[in-house]
């Protein structure tokens, strides 16, 4: 046999090696224990999701539903020993129909004749019935005839009021071609006659609320009118929808312009506000230090002097024409207001000359623009006095900024109420004096609205109006 091997050079298996366990026990074969490797649960799959998919057999679920698990105790059939009910093919007739028709169907011996139950279900509509006197005496019209009425009320009972269906069935051969609106008008017209002049009216045109008599009424004009307004709607051209759209976002942008004026015209009176409230102070200041030490006298002196100043005001806003109020709001403000570095350690003074966060982004570039036309460096040397007095620079320039952005927003509605003038006076023009606008012969205020976009401006104005 290793001859062979080695002819076909088929490699010999190597002879086992001689070990304790081989001698004591022999040639027994050792039992392998395969362990099942266990699938673990994919990153991101749920936990029931994945119970979904295996069981502890590691088999994929069945694709139909099967009932093959074993239970505590199997079922079983009771099979009784009673006799089956008897059925039988009996005839019925319903009560809706007016052609005792009869009908058959499988039932129980045992049960009692009974109504057939889907009879409740025909509901029938009550319809006025008048008589030819009563025709004659409260329900001629000029308009229709007779004849006309009565196919009308005809087709209303046969077909329950479904006056699309009645308009269809209207015997134009016999009768002139009426629109749903006049079918609708003449026999509301008739139920709102009859209910007056019957004491038992029906119930689907008259209500009663709190023992009161309410006939509908039926607008027949309106009704035409708002199916020409839908068919006008329906009908539109693609260049009809195209300019609605547009008129729609250019109302938006009318709207977003008036809350912006109107909150130009609040921070407008807010700086207005604040002015005087300054030069009330300054000048009570200036007082106290020219008079020196209060008196008695002085005082009631003062008093009565504010006193008369009142009334005077008083008198003059009780003689000057009524204007558009606006909300006078007063806010103490005193331009940027730049954060104290009071943290502990060491700190750098150019921290002083930092922009308070508040500040918006185009603000801050208005300012630096109008630090490089003033040919000032946009970051000197921290020095004490430097960052005390470039800070109260751009204080400054932040107040003059928001003054003139609240003379463009007084000036587009001076502008506005002049549009407004000439449109309700035509042929008339409304002079605008000089002193109350804005000069344009500043070359410098150009930059800064270029940056600071100002909402309704003038220019703004002129090309939407």
């Amino acid at each position: 046999m290793a001859d062979i091997l080695d002819i076909l050079d088929i490699e010999q298996p190597g002879a086992s090696e001689i070990t304790r366990e081989s001698i004591i026990h022999g040639d027994k074969a050792k039992k392998k224990y395969v362990t099942t490797k266990a699938v673990r649960r994919p990153e991101g799959m749920h936990r029931e999701v994945f119970a979904l998919l295996y069981n502890d057999n590691k088999d994929l679920p069945p694709l139909l539903p099967t009932d093959t698990g074993k239970a505590y105790k199997q079922t079983k059939a009771r099979l009784g020993m009673r006799k089956v009910r008897k059925w039988v093919w009996a005839p019925f007739t319903n009560p809706a129909r007016k052609d005792n028709a009869v009908f058959h169907h499988w039932k129980r011996v045992t049960d009692e004749a009974k109504e057939y139950p889907f009879a409740q279900f025909n509901k029938q509509v009550s319809i006025p019935s008048y008589s030819e006197s009563e025709y004659n005496q409260y329900l001629k019209s000029e308009d229709w005839s007779q004849a006309e009425s009565d196919h009308l009320m005809d087709l209303c009972q046969r077909f329950d009021l479904r006056f699309i269906v009645i308009h269809d069935r209207w015997d134009r051969a016999a009768f002139r071609d009426r629109s749903v609106e006049d079918l609708k008008e003449r026999y509301y017209n008739i139920c709102a006659i009859l209910s007056k002049v019957k004491t038992n009216p029906w119930s689907n045109t008259v209500t009663m609320v709190n023992g009161e008599k309410r006939v509908y009424h039926y607008d027949a004009e309106h009704e035409r009118k708002r199916k020409e307004q839908l068919k006008r709607l329906f009908d539109r051209t693609q260049e009809q929808i195209d300019e609605e759209q547009m008129l729609l976002a250019e109302l938006k942008k009318i709207e977003a312009r008036k809350r912006e004026r109107e909150r130009k015209t609040q921070d407008l009176q807010k700086l207005i506000s604040r002015a005087d409230s300054g030069n009330g102070v300054a000048n009570s200041q200036a007082s106290i230090a020219n008079d020196g030490p209060n008196t008695p006298t002085s005082a009631v002196s003062n008093i009565a002097r504010r006193h008369d100043r009142k009334l005077h005001k008083k008198k003059l806003t009780s003689q000057q024409r009524p204007i558009r109020a606006v909300e006078a709001v007063t806010v103490e403000w005193s331009g940027i207001k730049f954060p104290e570095a009071r943290g502990t350690g060491v700190w750098l003074r150019s921290q002083r000359m930092k922009l308070p966060p508040g500040v918006g982004q185009r603000k801050t570039k208005a300012i630096e623009q109008e630090l490089r036309l003033m040919n000032i460096d946009i970051a000197p040397t921290p020095t004490e006095a430097i960052c005390k007095h470039f800070n109260e620079l751009r204080s400054d320039l932040a107040l003059a900024l928001d003054l003139k952005n609240a003379l463009a927003s007084c000036e587009f509605e001076l502008q506005a109420l002049r549009h407004q003038y000439e449109a309700l006076n035509p042929g008339k023009t409304l002079n605008i004096p000089a002193s109350i606008c804005n000069s344009t012969a500043d070359g410098e205020a150009k930059p800064v609205g270029e940056i600071i976009d100002v909402v309704g401006s003038p220019s703004a104005l002129n090309s939407t109006i």
